[in-house]
């Protein structure tokens, strides 16, 4: 696996990506998993809330054809039009608690013309299934509105996976680690591999290393922070596999630094190299100097991986 060629401007997703997010409440009237919505003419014409989320699908069944779609904002989603149904995968654009309207108009001149919807960005959890009927449905019906809503959502969930699988499930310079992508558009690098140096009794080696660092911020408190993230090459000297579970930085003074995130494409197997990594925040003027990047397995008994010399440009 070559060490991360290139960045340019996905670091932009990096910026986008929040540190830290509160987790409110789910808003009202939103409610996840699926929803069975039936329209008449006397339905009142507010529109329905339906709980959405970035990287989500959301699927819209319909029991007619849409004549045409209005979502506000259509560029925040990846949209997926069928004959009687509808899929909305929202971006990482779209912030906790943002309303976007959306609107079907239906061809087929039954009352009521139109579905007036609100989709309303959870922090955790989306409508995965919305199902609106206009008039009562036979049984054979439900049944083959089931079967289309249920062949399009496993559709939508195998795309998912084929998205999480390209960047290992990660966000943040992680997000970027995982696809190959990081080295320019402001992001540093440094070749740290001579430096770092595995500990007697580890179980894993340390044969490739780089380092990066972003261009520094400052927060609404003043204070300016960057991210770091470490990138390892692993060899498994020991004799069972090896996954990544945790880690921390630790500092000069022996202070520690817990990591935002950690990414592992695959366990590591007994006498094979992985590539893993991990990612933290810190104030500028701590960011100097040489660490140790610990780091703990999810087999029981591993113990902690221990790796010194670890520094950032």
């Amino acid at each position: 696996m070559p060490l991360l060629p290139s960045a340019t401007l996905l670091r932009l997703v990096w910026l986008a990506s929040p540190l830290e997010a509160a987790v409110p409440s789910t808003p009202p009237g939103c409610e996840a998993g699926t929803r069975h919505l039936e329209l008449t003419e006397d339905t009142p014409r507010e529109a329905l809330a339906v709980c959405v989320h970035p990287g989500l699908p959301t699927n819209f069944f319909f029991d007619t054809k849409p004549r045409r779609v209005e979502l506000a904002g259509r560029e925040w989603f990846r949209v997926m039009e069928a004959e009687t149904g509808l899929v909305l995968v929202p971006t990482v654009a779209l912030g906790d608690g943002e309303r976007v309207p959306l609107t079907v108009y239906f061809q087929d001149g039954m009352a009521p013309a139109s579905a007036r919807f609100v989709l309303v960005v959870h922090p955790s959890e989306a409508a995965r299934l919305v199902e609106v009927t206009r008039q009562p449905r036979t049984l054979a019906s439900y049944r083959e509105g089931e079967r289309q809503a249920l062949a399009e959502a496993r559709q939508c969930r195998e795309d998912k996976a084929r998205l999480e699988t390209r960047c290992g499930g990660q966000v943040g310079l992680l997000g970027l680690v995982a696809q190959g992508m990081l080295g320019e558009g402001g992001i540093s690098s440094k070749d740290i591999t001579r430096s770092v140096t595995s500990r007697p009794g580890n179980t894993l080696t340390s044969t490739q290393a780089l380092s990066y660092r972003s261009a520094t911020t400052r927060r609404e408190d003043g204070r300016k922070r960057v991210r770091l993230v470490v990138e390892q090459e692993l060899r498994n000297t020991g004799s069972t596999p090896w996954t990544l579970a945790g880690a921390v930085l630790v500092g000069p003074q022996g202070v520690e630094w817990e990591v935002l995130g950690v990414w592992q494409p695959e366990p590591i197997a007994p006498g094979e190299k992985r590539f893993i990594g991990v990612e933290l925040e810190m104030e500028e003027a701590a960011a100097r100097g040489t660490f140790t990047l610990k780091l703990w397995g999810q087999e029981a008994g591993g113990g902690g991986q221990f790796f010194d010399g670890v520094s950032f440009p």
